[in-house]
């Protein structure tokens, strides 16, 4: 007689089904808050930013592979979606422009196969050195075929082709806003579930115990290897998406090392053991280059100082700290720190206002001297030649950096003393 069929059942996870659901209602309200053509244009950046970051964690967060050379995946797939764009509308290929991102993602998986297999040979250093030298030959082989790359001028398009389906032409900003939108709800979940998949549990094992995994009968390589190649996979979608966007690719931009940078540094400050981590990164990513590079011509310094300190005091992230924060306001010890956080704030405030009043000071008299000594910063007028306002700015620095460091001395403790608590209540907990 045959043993009856046993059923079992996984509760449902509500807290994740919230948390998706208030991510896909972000996406679907965003331009509807903010109605400007910049805004929907930064929130077009930031949807497509999400899906790069996300694809390069792949590989760093999850995989333990730093990569100098992730802009070549996704410009390769902006490339291969821009010509693709132009063979539509001349009416050699027969596809939608929705599904031009889905040719950028093959390019981005084909050159991922092709120069993946090499690259993923090595981990660590050696890997991160192959990536840095294939990222050069590339953006210097784009540069040198310029049927291909279109030269320094790039390659342009126009994604308005033929008539509107249901009234959908991809002609106005949001119209192509939502597109990105969707692409990245989708992409997003994608790489989340990859997460949950044997192969990213492996990746992770890889990142942590290679030894280990390669003792238990896992090949590392081919682990690495079909990470690379998703990764690329997504990251052309991302290029596609950009290039359907902007309407032009230009390689000097999208092959350039800076954007292998951006990618790497956005990640690591959103948090690249996080998940949504990149998120985060992203998001920064957009509202530096577009926002911070608008209010000062210094910000890649501000951005350079940013990193400084968050390596030294927050290696984790943004993500770290917000969890952090949010353990301890779980357990109802919020309320005993936030003072500690205001003293924290103020007085890097201080010393942040009197570090930039010295940096536009600066800048002022290097880029801007034919203009006089006289510039505006944060609604006083300063003068780059007088003693008072450089004395006054390292006045700032210096109380600022000394009330921070008291401020922090007492946070720690505090801190100390709310871990501990919690480390109590969790063993009261168990103890029931």
């Amino acid at each position: 007689m045959s043993k009856p069929k046993e059923f079992h059942f996984k509760p449902l996870n509500v807290g994740r089904w919230i948390i998706w659901g208030f991510f896909a209602l972000a996406l679907l309200v965003a331009p509807r808050i903010w109605t400007s053509g910049l805004a929907q244009t930064m929130l077009t950046q930031m949807g497509i930013g999400i899906i790069a970051c996300l694809a390069y964690n792949i590989l760093l967060g999850q995989g333990g592979m730093l990569s100098f050379g992730h802009a070549v995946y996704s410009g390769m797939g902006a490339f291969l979606a821009i010509h693709a764009l132009n063979k539509v509308g001349a009416g050699t290929l027969g596809l939608p422009v929705s599904l031009i991102p889905l040719v950028g993602g093959m390019a981005g998986l084909l050159c991922a196969v092709l120069l993946g297999y090499v690259s993923t040979k090595k981990a660590g250093t050696p890997f991160a050195m192959i990536t840095l030298g294939i990222g050069e030959l590339v953006f210097a082989l784009a540069l040198m075929l310029p049927e291909f790359s279109g030269g320094e001028g790039g390659v342009s398009s126009n994604r308005v082709i033929g008539q509107p389906v249901m009234g959908i032409s991809f002609g106005p900003q949001i119209q192509v806003y939502y597109l990105v939108a969707v692409y990245c709800f989708v992409c997003t979940a994608l790489m989340f579930a990859l997460t949950r998949t044997p192969l990213g549990r492996m990746l992770n094992a890889v990142r942590d115990n290679p030894e280990r995994v390669e003792f238990i009968g896992y090949d590392t390589h081919w682990v690495r290897f079909l990470a690379f190649a998703i990764s690329g996979f997504f990251a052309g979608i991302a290029g596609g998406l950009g290039a359907i966007n902007t309407e032009i690719v230009n390689g000097g931009d999208v092959l350039h090392a800076a954007r292998s940078g951006a990618f790497l540094l956005f990640t690591f400050l959103g948090g690249a053991m996080f998940f949504f981590g990149p998120i985060i990164g992203a998001v920064l990513m957009v509202f530096c280059g577009v926002m911070l590079a608008e209010l000062t011509k210094a910000w890649l310094l501000y951005l350079g100082l940013v990193f400084l300190f968050m390596v030294m005091y927050a290696p984790g992230g943004v993500a770290s700290l917000i969890l952090m924060n949010l353990r301890v306001a779980a357990f109802g010890k919020l309320g005993k720190i936030w003072t500690s956080y205001l003293a924290l704030g103020g007085a890097a405030l201080a010393a942040l206002v009197g570090a930039a009043a010295m940096i536009e000071m600066l800048y002022h008299r290097q880029l801007n001297e034919a203009l006089g000594p006289e510039l505006r910063f944060m609604g006083a007028t300063l003068n780059s030649s007088g003693v008072d306002a450089w004395f006054g700015a390292g006045f700032m620095i210096i109380v600022g950096v000394g009330l921070f460091e008291l401020a922090r001395r007492h946070y720690v403790h505090q801190w100390g003393e709310i871990q501990e608590d919690i480390e109590k209540e969790i063993k009261r907990r168990e103890a029931l």
